[in-house]
């Protein structure tokens, strides 16, 4: 991959982005549903939703940063 042109951090980019959708996708299904596993502190906080989100946020910032497209990288 060395002469391709696209960066590692595109392929990580899409893995937060993916990931990150999948776990928030998750959370608000379970703040939807109130399905959590017994004994779970501070389920209040819903840290599946914020985790998600964040993964799923710094994703879309390294897959547009650093889109094989775009002149400067």
């Amino acid at each position: 991959m060395h002469g391709s042109g696209i960066p590692i951090w595109f392929f990580i980019g899409v893995l937060l982005a993916v990931y990150g959708a999948m776990i928030f996708g998750y959370g608000v299904y379970e703040w939807h549903t109130g399905s959590y596993p017994p004994l779970v502190e501070l389920t209040s906080l819903h840290t599946p939703v914020w985790w998600g989100g964040l993964l799923a946020a710094l994703g879309a910032f390294y897959v547009v940063k650093f889109c094989p497209g775009r002149a400067s990288n």
